[in-house]
């Protein structure tokens, strides 16, 4: 029998994170959801009692596994490894106990730095960081690439226990990696493996409208995976906190508005999209499928973006112009491909350039200067047309790659980071 909390902001604290939300759905609803505000945790959740230093070694972060997840911990590592939901809420009591906040960056591996920056900022502001690693099959289409999706288990924990160093080393932060949350499916889903068709049976949660529109339209299950796996992982884990990029826009609209309708206290915290050095290119697990070849013009999307991102800054304010300047930039790279060789060239579809509310993902006509919008974008880059000898295709003999990207139009006044 667990002790009861000593305090009412204990008592309040442990009332909240009881195990016990479980919303589901079974078919779309069909009533529409209403505007988007980004849910908030109490007070008592955002300035926890005064601090101390809390690391993955910490005794309380000690607590057996349970529900067998032993004592597995990642190689010279505190990190510890838990594969079942006993065993990561066997960890998880002692912290809530101790008023130690935890924090949640879900991943589906294939880590990156942008999964590296978000897990930096979970440390420097929680107790605790748990990174889950699982790759989802609810978001998966029926003709998607779930089987050749990278699978990088051994590098993903290298990355991890490197990190996990450098926090420690870095007196800046509140806390570090403690554990590392890698279930199977059989785990996520004690149901039965979760159907990827449109009409699938089974417990699904579905946000709408948002979930429909531009990625929801290619790609229907998608959302409805997303914000199914993710009430999933905040009912397991009960973080204080969560952490998403920005580069997948949409899904941050998602998730404040899964937080909110659902009253989870959560906070929903979106670090900026990480990108490439050289040419701006947004990190992300896919990128490995382009190849040499296809890497070189995988920024068509972002250069068309900035374009327009350009134009509102010169006080460009309407729809077609701002789309009209970017569908311009698309339309010059697809000329110069023209132009090349079968060997030489890069073949790509641009799915949909849109500028939407930022809080409802719905296009507009016109940017309100003071709310700002979204300019975002897909583009598939098509699989090399005539392959050379020996030449990089990319992972999986290079598929073709879905690309997503996103600019924000900051609101008048407001300065761009």
């Amino acid at each position: 029998m667990h002790p009861p909390p000593t305090t009412t902001a204990a008592l309040i604290r442990h009332t909240l994170l009881r195990p016990a939300l479980t919303t589901i759905s079974r078919a779309p609803p069909t009533s529409r959801a209403v505007s988007l505000v980004a849910s908030q945790p109490p007070r008592s959740l955002k300035q926890p009692p005064p601090r101390r230093m809390a690391s993955s070694c910490s005794p309380s972060s000690r607590g057996g596994g349970g529900g067998g997840g032993g004592l597995e911990k990642l190689p010279s590592s505190p990190i510890r490894v838990l594969r079942t939901i006993p065993a990561l809420r066997l960890w998880r009591r002692p912290h809530l106990l101790d008023h130690r906040t935890v924090a949640l960056v879900p991943t589906m591996g294939a880590l990156h730095s942008g999964h590296l920056s978000l897990i930096r900022q979970a440390a420097r502001e929680n107790h605790h960081v748990v990174v889950s690693i699982y790759v989802n099959p609810a978001q998966f289409g029926i003709s998607e690439d779930l089987d050749s999706y990278p699978k990088t288990w051994d590098s993903d924990v290298a990355s991890l226990i490197k990190l996990d160093r450098e926090l420690a080393d870095d007196g800046e932060n509140l806390g570090r990696i403690s554990a590392v949350f890698a279930p199977t499916t059989n785990e996520m889903y004690p149901g039965g493996f979760p159907g990827q068709e449109i009409d699938s049976k089974g417990s699904f949660v579905s946000i709408t409208p948002v979930g429909e529109l531009l990625e929801g339209r290619t790609r229907p299950t998608f959302f409805r995976g997303v914000a199914t796996v993710c009430m999933k992982l905040f009912n397991i884990v009960q973080p204080e906190r969560v952490y998403f990029g920005q580069k997948d826009v949409q899904q941050t609209v998602i998730i404040r508005r899964l937080v909110r309708d659902f009253a989870m206290p959560i906070e929903v915290v979106i670090g900026e999209t990480e990108r490439d050095a050289a040419d701006g290119l947004a990190l992300s697990s896919r990128n490995v499928y382009l190849g040499e070849r296809r890497r070189k013009r995988a920024t068509v999307l972002y250069n068309a973006l900035r374009a327009a991102e350009e134009a509102y800054g010169r006080g460009e304010r309407k729809r077609g112009v701002l789309l009209g300047v970017a569908n311009m930039a698309v339309q010059d790279v697809a000329r110069e491909e023209d132009k090349k060789a079968p060997e030489e060239r890069v073949n790509f579809e641009v799915d949909y350039i849109s500028l939407a509310d930022p809080d409802t993902m719905e296009e507009i006509e016109v940017v309100d200067p003071a709310k700002g919008a979204i300019l975002s974008g897909a583009v598939k880059m098509l699989p090399v047309e005539s392959p050379k000898e020996g030449e990089d295709l990319g992972h999986s003999g290079g598929p073709a790659v879905r690309l997503i990207d996103n600019i924000i139009l900051a609101p008048e006044g407001e300065k761009k980071d």
